[in-house]
């Protein structure tokens, strides 16, 4: 098997990269709800949903998955001395993905917008509170629950969804208490915070049909960097998995240019009570499927082998895609990739609970992160 990297002090990490961005530090301290807003002082920044959402339709409820990614990116720090518009700032870009994928049809829609800073897009340094366009995911205490979210999305005219989402368990801080190293590059490390349990509620309309009430459960990565790839990394491979006996599984390979897999690549369990545990893993693709958008070839179906903490045994999970097209072109942004729904099972096709899979630079590398 594989072994997870490890973070450990070095002096030899600077406070800003070579363009004048800040670097994550070891040992961070956050302050909440100011850090689940944006940091525009760090280049690279996205807030990250995925999830399944069933409807309460009888005798047969309709399972649809969804992905909704806000990102933010930091233009060059010369651009923020020229003068700009009144309704536009040159210092920040704003893209975001939303998606949709009917389970029971294969049915896969998605989209993708990129605004610069202004009227049509911005995100608060003070709490969650993102934009672009009508798409929103906003911070909305309630009583009794102080982190709730709220989420507006769709797809063009075909679909449209507005979600409250409450975290089920404690916010989780991946890496060492929320510092996660990405690669050997003193720069190559994130701010990783993750809701790795979040209940939904709301309502979905497909086609300008009447909405219909959803609920179901979601994931949300919240990471700001500024630089997410060492420079040879072409790409990784992501997995949340939410099992049915109330635990979550985070993972992701570091892909190399040379084909191996970066030593900071790392599997991690997450308890009922929110505890982490790291454990050794192996990735094996079983299957692959070839894009007819992209010509891009992914690995589908994989068997993920790794140890339970909880019975401290060799635990066999196969992660299964509902259906393989699920590919996201970056016209736009520049960056193809699979985001896709899957289950998890045993090797003997019980069920053991779902997922979602992203799989990044299979298309080409991704440059966009270094």
């Amino acid at each position: 098997m594989c072994f997870v990297g490890t973070s450990s002090a070095r002096a030899d990490i600077p406070a800003f990269t070579a363009d004048g961005f800040r670097v994550p530090q070891p040992n961070p301290t956050f302050q909440f709800p100011r850090d689940h807003g944006s940091h525009p002082d760090y280049k690279i920044e996205w807030w990250y949903l995925t999830g399944h959402l069933f409807t309460d339709e009888k005798p047969t409820p309709r399972r649809f998955g969804f992905q909704a990614t806000f990102f933010r990116s930091a233009a060059p720090l010369a651009n923020a001395k020229r003068p700009a518009p009144a309704a536009f700032g040159h210092d920040q870009i704003y893209l975001a993905h939303m998606a949709l994928v009917d389970v029971g049809t294969g049915r896969f829609l998605h989209q993708e917008r990129l605004n610069r800073a202004g009227w049509d897009a911005a995100a608060s340094t003070e709490t969650l509170d993102v934009r672009n366009g009508d798409w929103s995911l906003r911070l909305a205490p309630r009583p009794g629950a102080p982190e709730t979210l709220e989420l507006v999305g769709g797809i063009r005219g075909d679909a449209r969804f507005t979600l409250t989402l409450t975290p089920a368990k404690p916010l989780v801080r991946f890496g060492d208490a929320g510092y996660s190293r990405k690669g050997e590059a003193p720069t190559a490390a994130s701010y990783y915070l993750t809701f790795s349990r979040l209940s939904v509620a709301g309502s979905l309309t497909l086609d300008g049909t009447e909405a219909v009430p959803v609920t179901g459960q979601a994931w949300m990565d919240h990471e700001y960097s500024s630089s997410q790839l060492d420079k040879n990394q072409v790409g990784w491979d992501w997995l949340s998995a939410q099992l049915d006996d109330g635990r979550e599984l985070m993972f992701y390979a570091l892909r190399r240019t040379d084909g191996s897999i970066d030593p900071a690549s790392t599997l991690s369990w997450i308890a009922r009570d929110g505890t982490l545990t790291r454990a050794p893993y192996r990735w094996e693709p079983l299957t692959t499927w070839k894009s007819p958008h992209t010509g891009a070839t992914y690995p589908q179906r994989i068997r993920l082998t790794t140890t339970d903490p909880q019975t401290d045994s060799e635990v066999v999970l196969i992660v299964d895609p509902y259906h393989n097209d699920q590919e996201l072109g970056g016209t736009l942004g520049g960056v193809t990739y699979w985001e896709g729904a899957c289950r998890i099972l045993t090797p003997d096709g019980t069920p053991l609970g779902s997922a979602y899979m992203e799989l990044t630079g299979y298309d080409r590398p991704v440059e966009v992160l270094r």
